[in-house]
């Protein structure tokens, strides 16, 4: 499958690196190639420069958003959720219309400092916001309530023995997503229901960033005992 992965942070490598591995053909998007390869300091978040990452992994390739869009057959949306709409615009409302396309972004708001808040929730989620923005795409959200390596490999804790959701309005998006899911290794799946159920998943992520505090690392997760 050809699947396009548009963020170069450390959940748009990871996801892209595994999608790489299990043999789709991968293309992460930025908003400039040029610029991005040509950093060499860290990000944010202290990861190594993308280029380095990318000299690491020779089989995923670098484009536009636009240019990674255009021919997936799966879209990512793996920006930052502030950027989301602006990222999902480069990439072309055309290149996304009629594409399953799978939001794990969340909509952190750090403009008051560290906890952030959600700038938006309750009555609204990110996920509803990018549908609305493109009616034409198949969003479903998911992934979102975890780090990135178990996003993509679900094995490294408990041997996979959690729970992820899945919300979306298009049935066949959501089997769509629900299989890539269990390729990662996800075994849990619960559909949640249509995109509005979003909210619920997004606003998990105040009570996992506190999490994360407590106890000192991001390697855990949440399992639906029923």
């Amino acid at each position: 499958m050809k699947v396009a992965v548009l963020g170069t942070g450390i959940v748009g490598r990871t996801l892209a690196a595994r999608l790489a591995e299990l043999g789709d053909e991968v293309t992460v998007g930025t908003r400039d190639v040029e610029a991005t390869m040509a950093r060499t300091e860290p990000d944010a978040m202290g990861n190594p420069p993308f280029a380095e990452w990318a000299h690491a992994h020779p089989q995923v390739t670098p484009a536009t958003f636009a240019h990674a869009a255009v021919d997936a057959e799966l879209v990512v949306n793996a920006t930052s959720g502030n950027a989301s709409i602006a990222a999902l615009e480069a990439a072309g409302r055309e290149n996304l219309a009629g594409k399953v396309l799978l939001d794990i972004a969340n909509p952190l708001d750090y403009s008051k400092g560290f906890p952030p808040s959600l700038s938006v929730s309750n009555t609204d989620s990110l996920a509803e916001q990018i549908q609305a923005a493109f009616p034409e795409a198949k969003v479903v959200k998911s992934l979102n309530t975890m780090n990135a390596s178990l996003m993509a490999d679900p094995r490294r804790l408990a041997d996979g023995d959690h729970t992820v959701f899945v919300s979306g309005n298009d049935a066949d998006a959501k089997q769509v997503v629900t299989e890539l899911l269990q390729t990662f290794g996800h075994t849990d799946v619960i559909d949640l229901g249509d995109l509005s159920t979003a909210r619920g998943a997004e606003t998990v992520l105040p009570i996992w960033i506190r999490l994360w505090g407590a106890l000192g690392v991001p390697m855990f997760q949440f399992k639906i005992v029923r």
